[in-house]
């Protein structure tokens, strides 16, 4: 639903306690006493039938009762009366409620009938509801405290969500002993209505939050979750921990890729495709928020450390190995200053021990220079007490010189009651400091790894262009459809390997044998040595039954062979119908063998599977996960995080496979899992490198005959319903389609054509230049929010944009769009512009959005009577501006 009316929760002008009670220890006592003392300036009303005050406020027999309509009504009374309540709410008028009562899901079927009754009243009165079972929610900036917790925590940018009450209690009492501050505070409970995903899109735009901070149990509605957490990490850090890493062990699967990807992994891999930074501990948690918020972004692992003693140095470097970080090497220049001034014993190296005798002076200016030294990233200064160097001093001097760095800058001022002021006024100067080495060095590379997801994560990929034919998606679809008919919800391996050929995956094609004489016969046609595998619907996994021979090289031996495997499988499997074997070629080669696999979550939909392949596929598990669609980066990216990769670049006798061909695979098996929601598991292992190619030795692939019940996919695919030719009036034919992360240097080529006045039209102020960070923001899109389109011509062989039209969701909107539009100057008012509305507006229509809207300069004469021609309205906007607007009848 977005972030509608969420204001009614998180502004409210009037709140009702509805249980409010005068029984001192309850929760409803707790909660009214906290919201009318802790300093909140909105009007409270009790609601209580037995009582004529509530802490000495007057109450209220009933919601229908009260004087005013409150924005928000906090209701604390037992499950089987909240049905009730929530009723009454919504004819009131109330649209925003906190629930705190548990009795829903969490006890079982019972629980799960309530809740979809009170979901049903909430769509009935477009109510936004947070919880039930939860312990409220805390707003510092507005002194609000909706909860049955204690103290009202501190000010500050740090808008926490978690899933878990008791986990609340404990983060409060953490946090005040730690004077972290928060922006909000928020307990999610069962999120019936308002979710993770609400919340990253609503404190998102909050002006008092810089950073996010989760723990989650488990995510809901993940595609939506996803959108929120992609379009806000790269300028509002969200810090996760999730709960329940560990299983007692992964259900039966009918496939590798199924038990291999486990939840968390999943979990792990989704977090880092939405630019998420994922920690493990509680603390971990408030150390990143703030850093992320507080320190430059490192541009890579190197990290310098500066010392007075021996010791922590050590245990730091230890940590910076331990966490894949690297220890900088000093420039010869820097060792070179350095000496100039440090005691003859110090280190000559990094770690630069100083040496116990320097004082704060030594610090600072060793600190001066490795800020200057190109080879260093990051940057921290471990202190133990000494009798020379001052902590405040210290302090004081690293201060004043984070005021100009722009490397992230961290400290470590080991003891208690020496350091403690030292490190009050580095925190309230927003100077990351910690009380070991070991601690500042895992947050800094909690830094790093944030800096480095965002980076790959928006990285241009190459240009690849993989589209699968007409034909050959209703080829797939009739294989479907006539194993469904058999009641078959496994493909054979030729039915299989055709499919994944239809999207360019090349396979050694088996045919089917009956019987002994007809292997004899097949083989010498396809040449010795082949391969044999048993054919039955039931058998899965044939290597564990016997059901492969592998490099028979001759009659005899292919005779042997049937012989044995038809022996064997049938003791192995008494019940299995055999319906023959298969014989395909022998695939010789000198390098490894993979897996490319996916299975359907039941969470996230599809998920991509790559990593070692062959027998040891589950003994080894090396694997790494990704999500469709896939483009050549997020396919490298997958690949490199294997320990497959180092096989694939070539490992001692085992010659260097073509990677490009590799990533080339994916993305067409990508493409394939996009466009048949019907393919629930697919696994194509193993998949072998062959010369400069790469052939899919074995495939299989299991089909869901109900895929409309499931998520699909969590991350929008190209929406290529979208593209269309258009002529413009000197004849150009223009393609329309949307944008491509690929495009980037096509859109940079286009940016550069505009004139300064067009560049001022379309940005309202001159831009000169527009680097990778900044393309990116209009290439690299989230297509459930934005949809670009550009305009595309052919320039004597070369491709070539003319402009672009965009229309965009604000975040958590679900009616309301922006738009856009820019035409490079050579090819104005020839119609392009219309043309580009004309797609938007249709967009627009095509996703039931009930109005499109847009500022423009009052100059730009043009774009306001095309506006005029399209039937937009046209009133004041903000200064120098017109609003347009288009309203669907």
């Amino acid at each position: 639903m977005g972030v509608e009316n969420l204001d009614k929760i998180f502004k409210p002008k009037i709140i009702t306690v509805i249980g409010a009670s005068n029984k001192i220890g309850s929760a409803g006592y707790r909660i009214f006493r906290n919201l009318i003392g802790s300093g909140y300036n909105g009007i409270v009303y009790p609601v209580n039938p037995n009582h004529e005050s509530i802490q000495g406020v007057e109450a209220y027999p009933s919601v229908e009762k009260l004087p005013k309509t409150p924005d928000l009504a906090v209701i604390v009374t037992p499950s089987k009366i909240v049905l009730d309540i929530a009723e009454q709410c919504g004819k009131k008028g109330i649209k925003g409620l906190l629930i705190i009562s548990a009795g829903f899901k969490e006890i079982g079927d019972e629980g799960k009938a309530l809740e979809a009754k009170l979901s049903a009243i909430r769509e009935k009165y477009g109510m936004r509801i947070i919880g039930p079972n939860c312990v409220g929610f805390i707003l510092p900036y507005l002194e609000m405290n909706a909860t049955f917790a204690g103290a009202m925590p501190e000010k500050g940018n740090i808008a926490l969500f978690s899933q878990s009450g008791a986990v609340c209690g404990a983060i409060l009492d953490w946090a005040a002993s730690a004077k972290v501050g928060f922006s909000s505070f928020i307990s999610v409970g069962s999120m019936l209505d308002v979710d993770f995903g609400d919340l990253i899109d609503y404190f998102g735009m909050d002006t008092h939050t810089r950073s996010i901070v989760i723990y989650a149990e488990n995510i809901t509605n993940a595609r939506k979750f996803m959108s929120a957490a992609r379009s806000f990490s790269r300028v509002k850090p969200i810090i996760v921990i999730k709960s329940g890493r560990y299983k007692e062990g992964a259900k039966a699967a009918s496939s590798h890729t199924g038990a291999m990807a486990g939840e968390d992994y999943i979990y792990d891999a989704a977090f880092k495709r939405a630019g998420i930074v994922r920690v493990k501990k509680i603390g971990d948690l408030f150390n990143c928020a703030s850093i992320l918020a507080k320190q430059p972004r490192p541009t890579g692992p190197n990290l310098a450390i500066i010392t007075n003693a021996g010791g922590p140095g050590v245990l730091a470097t230890d940590s910076i190995i331990e966490t894949g970080g690297k220890l900088a090497k000093l420039s010869q220049e820097t060792i070179d200053e350095l000496n100039t001034f440090l005691p003859k014993h110090w280190s000559k190296g990094n770690p630069i021990d100083i040496i116990g005798d320097s004082d704060e002076d030594v610090y600072r200016k060793t600190i001066e220079v490795c800020l200057k030294d190109r080879n260093i990233d990051g940057l921290l200064v471990i202190t133990v007490p000494q009798v020379m160097a001052s902590p405040k001093r210290l302090a004081e001097h690293i201060i004043d010189l984070s005021k100009r760095i722009t490397k992230p800058l961290l400290t470590a001022f080991v003891g208690e009651e020496s350091v403690q002021y030292a490190r009050q006024i580095l925190n309230r100067n927003n100077i990351p400091t910690y009380a070991t080495p070991e601690e500042a060095v895992e947050t800094y590379m909690h830094l790093y790894h944030y800096a480095r997801n965002l980076e790959l994560l928006f990285q241009t990929p190459e240009e690849r262009n993989i589209e699968p034919t007409k034909k050959g998606k209703q080829t797939i679809t009739k294989i479907i459809n006539a194993a469904l008919k058999e009641n078959r919800t496994l493909l054979n391996e030729a039915e299989a390997k055709e499919v994944i050929e239809l999207y360019g995956i090349k396979t050694s094609r088996p045919q089917v044998a009956t019987s002994e004489e007809e292997c004899i016969e097949i083989a010498k046609k396809m040449g010795f040595p082949v391969v044999m595998k048993i054919h039955s619907p039931q058998i899965t996994h044939k290597s564990d039954v016997g059901g492969v021979a592998l490099n028979l090289d001759c009659e005899k031996t292919l005779r042997d062979a049937y012989k044995k495997m038809m022996k064997t499988v049938k003791k192995n499997v008494p019940d299995a119908t055999i319906e023959g074997v298969t014989i395909q070629k022998m695939i010789e080669h000198k390098g490894g063998e993979f897996i490319l696999g996916s299975k359907k979550d039941p969470v996230f939909g599809s998920v991509i599977l790559f990593g070692l392949g062959g027998i040891f596929t589950e003994l080894f598990k090396d694997r790494a996960i990704g999500f469709p669609p896939l483009n050549q980066v997020l396919a490298h990216r997958i690949i490199e995080k294997t320990k497959a990769y180092q096989l694939l670049k070539g490992f001692r006798n085992i010659p260097p496979a073509n990677i490009h061909k590799i990533e080339e695979t994916m993305i067409n098996f990508s493409q394939l899992l996009e466009d048949h929601p019907e393919i629930s598991e697919l696994d194509i292992n193993p998949l072998i490198p062959v010369d400069d190619d790469i052939i899919a030795v074995d495939a299989r692939i299991v089909i869901d005959p109900h895929p409309e019940n499931k998520p699909h996919m969590i991350i929008s695919k190209y929406p290529s319903q979208y593209i269309k030719t258009v002529k413009l009036s000197d004849g150009t034919k223009v393609i329309l389609r949307p944008i491509k992360p690929e495009d980037e240097p096509l859109w940079l080529d286009m940016f550069k054509s505009f004139s300064e006045e067009t560049v001022r039209f379309r940005f309202f102020r001159i831009i000169k230049e527009t680097p990778h960070e900044v393309r990116t923001r209009y290439c690299n899109i989230d297509y459930d929010r934005e949809i670009g389109i550009v305009g595309e011509i052919d320039d004597n062989g070369n491709r070539r944009f003319i402009g672009v039209g965009r229309i965009i969701l604000e975040p958590g909107q679900t009616e309301k769009a922006e738009f856009a539009i820019v035409v490079s100057d050579k090819w104005q008012r020839l119609g392009l512009g219309a043309a580009f509305i004309d797609q938007l507006i249709h967009i627009a229509g095509d996703r039931d959005y009930k109005k499109v809207y847009g500022p423009v300069l009052k100059d730009n004469v043009p774009m306001i009577t095309l506006c005029q021609e399209k039937g937009f309205t046209i009133s004041e906007g903000n200064p120098g501006e017109y609003l347009v607007e288009y309203t669907f009848k």
